[in-house]
């Protein structure tokens, strides 16, 4: 079994820059994800990030995940739960427009310092773009053209957290599925692992690396690529002690950008099966209803609705 693709960005810098690209281009190919790390990302800010996030949750989610797992009569369930995931949430919309001071309960520090990591992390992400871009001889930049739609990319981060599970052989901290958008970037708890990928029809663990970034590509980096990127099938794992904290940043296309496979990367024998053509907003509503089965029938779907509207 190869190894879980780890990348040392310093590296990009120096003589073993084509070794280093070599490396990401096989992940992406191959893996759909690897992990980052030296990344320029302060160790000292996501230290701040993370205890900032572990004592959100303590004050202010606890309490409610427990109450509603009572609710639900989740610590005595007999059967498989395929219609619920083992995870306390809420989402920050950082681009086009912030929603960081409608959430009330957030103080202030916790605020002022996710600002500066997202800000971190959407650098991070455009500069990943642009290595792809490189490894797949694009232009520089047409990535991120291709996510910019008429009001930029759209950008949030899902602040997650994974609490001990009494179950976790029937239920899932959350359960398998590919993301829809671009490229994603974890940034995820060091201490309790639980993340997998789908690879060769085995699940693997994604290794929980202390200030590490974990990349991987969503469904419109494999409709551009035409498939030679391919997003890639991961679950979570509840445990039964330990609780994990996950922030998860997507760096996704804007609403009305319209994606569809870079010409360069199409080869003519392949025109005629090329991934579809689609506004971004109208595959996000098809994966609301579908995220957590196939990608394939929806590639389908929005293949049908091309030819439809031209048709009308």
């Amino acid at each position: 079994m190869a190894t879980f693709p780890i990348i040392n960005m310093e590296k990009l810098y120096g003589q073993d820059r084509a070794a280093t690209m070599e490396m990401i281009k096989d992940a992406c190919e191959n893996w759909g994800f690897f992990e980052l790390v030296n990344h320029g990302i302060s160790i000292e800010l996501m230290d701040t990030v993370e205890r900032l996030t572990k004592e959100h949750y303590k004050k202010c989610m606890e309490q409610r995940f427990k109450e509603m797992v009572a609710s639900k009569g989740l610590e005595a369930v007999q059967n498989e739960i395929d219609d619920l995931d083992w995870e306390s949430t809420f989402f920050l919309s950082h681009l086009p427009r912030s929603n960081m001071l409608d959430i009330p309960d957030l103080v202030e520090d916790y605020r002022k310092a996710m600002k500066e990591f997202a800000a971190g992390i959407e650098k991070l992400a455009e500069e990943l773009l642009d290595l792809l871009c490189e490894n797949l001889g694009l232009e520089k930049g047409y990535l991120k053209k291709a996510f910019y739609g008429s009001n930029g990319p759209t950008f949030g981060t899902k602040v997650s957290n994974y609490p001990p599970c009494p179950k976790p052989d029937l239920i899932k901290g959350l359960r398998a599925h590919t993301d829809a958008g671009g490229i994603i970037l974890l940034f995820q708890d060091d201490q309790v692992s639980g993340l997998q990928l789908l690879k060769d029809g085995e699940w693997i663990d994604v290794p929980p690396m202390r200030h590490s970034i974990v990349i991987n590509i969503g469904d419109q980096l494999e409709v551009i690529t035409n498939g030679k990127y391919k997003s890639v099938m991961h679950r979570v794992i509840a445990q039964t002690d330990g609780n994990r904290m996950s922030l998860a940043s997507f760096y996704n296309p804007g609403g009305d950008a319209v994606i569809y496979p870079a010409p360069e990367l199409l080869e003519k024998e392949e025109k005629a099966k090329a991934y579809p053509k689609f506004v971004f907003q109208d595959y996000m509503k098809l994966y609301a209803g579908l995220k957590f089965q196939e990608k394939e029938p929806r590639f389908e779907a929005m293949k049908a609705m091309k030819v439809s509207r031209e048709g009308a």
